[in-house]
This record gives C-alpha cells, sequence and structure tokens, in this order.
C-alpha cells in the first residue's frame, strides 16, 4: 500500500539536512506518530537513533544513506519514494534491555539495537564472571571487555570484535570477549535469544568497568550487568526488495 503521509527525520550532517529540504518540498511532511511511515536521512547511527526515539509509535523505519556506513540504510534516490515504500520489505527485530548495578548501590536501565558492551575503565583488564539464566558459566573472564549483540548488530562492535555473524532470523545472540586474556583466546559463545546474561564485575575498585548501550547510554563504576531481549518492543525496519538485512548479512561474509 502506497505510503499516504511520510515523516522525514534527518540527522545534523549537511547532506542529510539538505536532502530533507529537498524531500519535504516534494512529498510532504508528517509528524512521525501519526505517519504511515518514518523516513531516516542519514547513516547507521541516526538510523539506531530514530529507532529508539519512534520506538512507542509503532511505525516502519526507511533509512537513505546520507552518511558514511549505511548497513541498515538504502540508497538515496529522491525519486519515486512512495512506489520504493510500497514495495518495501520489513523486517522485525526486538531490542536488549539492559540492567546495570553501580558500585553505589544505584540501578540503570536502558534499551540497546545492536548491542551492549562492558569495557574496562582502567589501565588493568576487565575481570569478569558470567552467568546465563542464573548458571555461572565463567567463574573468571579476564579481558578488555565483552558484549551481548542482537542478531541485527552482529555485523557492528560485535564483527570488529571477532565475533560471530548471525542471520537476522535467527533466535539467538552473540556473546563476544575483547582481548580475551583468560581464557585464552576464548570467543565467546552463541545463545538463545531468550537467555539471561549477568555479568559481575570482580575485583571492582582495583579494574573499574564502564557499561555501555548502543553507544547512546554509559555507566561507569558498574558492579553487575544483566542483558536480556525486550520481545515486548518491536523496531520495524524497511529495505527495498533484494536488499534486507538477511542478504546484506550473507553477503558481508563472503567480502
Amino acid at each position: 500500500m502506497r505510503p499516504r503521509r511520510i515523516a522525514f527525520l534527518a540527522s545534523e550532517a549537511e547532506v542529510a539536512r539538505q536532502a530533507l529540504a529537498r524531500l519535504t518540498a516534494r512529498y510532504g511532511q508528517a509528524e512521525p506518530e501519526v505517519a504511515d511511515v518514518i523516513v531516516a536521512l542519514g547513516g547507521d547511527g541516526f538510523m539506531l537513533q530514530t529507532l529508539h526515539a519512534t520506538e512507542a509509535f509503532d511505525r516502519p523505519v526507511y533509512g537513505m544513506n546520507c552518511g558514511t556506513i549505511g548497513f541498515l540504510m538504502n540508497e538515496y534516490l529522491e525519486h519515486d519514494l512512495a512506489d520504493r515504500l510500497a514495495e518495501a520489505e520489513e523486517e522485525v527485530i526486538h531490542p536488549l534491555r539492559m540492567r546495570v548495578g553501580d558500585t553505589a548501590g544505584g540501578l540503570h536501565e536502558s534499551l540497546a539495537i545492536n548491542e551492549v558492551a562492558l569495557l574496562r575503565a582502567g589501565p588493568q583488564a576487565a575481570k569478569l564472571r558470567v552467568s546465563v539464566d542464573g548458571k555461572v558459566r565463567m567463574e573468571e573472564l579476564v579481558c578488555d571487555g565483552a558484549l551481548v549483540s542482537t542478531p541485527a548488530g552482529s555485523t557492528a562492535y560485535n564483527y570488529s570484535a571477532h565475533g560471530p555473524i548471525l542471520p537476522i532470523g535467527s533466535d539467538v545472540l552473540a556473546l563476544t570477549a575483547m582481548a580475551a586474556f583468560r581464557p585464552r583466546r576464548w570467543r565467546g559463545a552463541i545463545l538463545p535469544r531468550a537467555a539471561l546474561v549477568r555479568f559481575d564485575v570482580l575485583e571492582q575498585a582495583k579494574r573499574p568497568v564502564m557499561a555501555d548501550g548502543d553507544s547512546r547510554h554509559s555507566v561507569r563504576d558498574v558492579a553487575w550487568v544483566e542483558v536480556t531481549t525486550e520481545r515486548a518492543i518491536r523496531h520495524r525496519i524497511l529495505f527495498d526488495p533484494g536488499h534486507g538485512l538477511e542478504e546484506r548479512l550473507t553477503r558481508e561474509q563472503f567480502v
């Protein structure tokens, strides 16, 4: 069905702001909460920002690349946009919920579409205890950090840390270590998407750790972190036919 109301959102990049002006002059502008579809103009970072900002509206989001990286974006073209939107294929992804307890007793929560990462915040490696669904799986992981990634985020930070690329429709998460010192060369694990992953920070004062969700919500002086899939929230992403996340994830592995 051809969308009648389009909400255009743009990053602060000049090329994106210019695209916003041209597209709204051509197709009009609707508020995101009443639009049939939201069009995000920017790169992958802005796409994540748009998904987080509009998650309460349950509207599909179609990205057009006006940035430097566009794994979640479609090619930028101004003509026949209504037809492209009508023909686009929808992918549904669910974010991760991050719960963090800090060393002062505070509790922090946020959502992450790509990954939740723990990173050492001092000169010494982090020392973590890893539990899955209430069972300790690793008493001591000494590393620069560790992360839990969704399939949608598996080609981002997870991939740069040598984690696996996950098919978008798979019911799994990637648990990936960064520069693991002990156990040596441990690269991580693939876990069920419904798993509850917990990290307890050992030697907190000597080896401080920070936690980060999608590089948008950071917590320092971490005592523990719990990560699980938030099935109650869904993000609907639109892709041009033949260029969806499934195809992109497969293609990435043969580059």
